[in-house]
């Protein structure tokens, strides 16, 4: 069955993906009621999988294939409910490949990592606050992709963003620094609450975590002051979030792909 869920769930996401990108460029546009349907399919043979995958007898397989699926799914619900609102049609396709390839991984790459987050319910507090913390800032981290591509058509001679699926450059903007400062917000209270239920956040298990966290909100926090007093905006921004997100993967995923996947 859960082979079945799998399969399901990557076939859409990259048919979704695929109808998105083979009219991109068409005037009339891609065909997004089809992409929405096979997303939504998708998204729910996403969340049978993973509750065959993770839920297991004794505990929870919270491996890193399994945790990397599960961020790839908050980001693409995310990414669907707000799609009504906010222009993320062109983020779209990335979006769907990476949660297709995510479900693949969880299935067919065997690792495990076995927990017993139910008699942890801080530890449950922690993992939450940090997962939507890092699904917001990837979500920012793919809006500054959307940016740059935006900025670089807007510098070419005779380049025209009239198509719809180009959104204006200053709406990307603004809503790539409401996702910055809610990301970066939820980053500061799930380092909290990692020193508020863990025994020593700086011991041989999570130190190398907590001090790449904390440097990436550094990096976060210093990119939001810039653009608040300096102005800071394009390939600063750009560059800063990409090294952000750069920073949280490896604290949250490094050691892990090192331990489960390498050796």
């Amino acid at each position: 069955m859960n082979t079945m869920f799998a399969m399901i769930a990557a076939g859409l996401y990259f048919l979704a993906a695929f109808v998105l990108m083979g009219r991109f460029v068409h005037k009339e546009g891609p065909n997004q009621r089809l992409a929405t349907i096979m997303a939504i399919i998708a998204v729910l043979a996403h969340v049978g999988f993973l509750s065959g995958a993770i839920m297991i007898a004794p505990g929870q397989n919270m491996s890193i294939t399994n945790v990397l699926s599960l961020v790839s799914w908050l980001i693409t619900v995310s990414m669907l409910l707000s799609a009504s609102v906010l222009p993320n049609t062109i983020l779209l396709p990335v979006v769907y490949g990476f949660a297709g390839l995510t479900v693949l991984a969880a299935r067919f790459i065997p690792v495990s990592y076995i927990m017993h987050i139910e008699l942890e319910p801080g530890l449950v507090i922690h993992i939450t606050l940090s997962l939507v913390a890092y699904g917001l800032l990837v979500i920012a981290f793919l809006y500054a992709i959307q940016m740059s591509y935006i900025t670089r058509k807007l510098k070419q001679k005779g380049a025209s963003l009239l198509h719809s699926s180009l959104p204006p450059l200053m709406l990307v903007e603004g809503i790539l620094f409401k996702l910055l400062l809610a990301g970066t917000l939820f980053l500061v209270v799930s380092l909290i609450s990692g020193f508020v239920f863990l025994e020593n956040m700086f011991s041989s298990l999570y130190a190398h975590k907590t001090i790449l966290s904390i440097a990436a909100l550094a990096v976060y926090v210093v990119l939001l002051i810039g653009q608040r007093i300096r102005g800071w905006r394009g390939k600063q921004v750009i560059a800063m979030t990409i090294l952000g997100v750069a920073l949280l993967s490896l604290a949250y995923f490094g050691s892990r792909f090192v331990r489960e996947i390498l050796l």
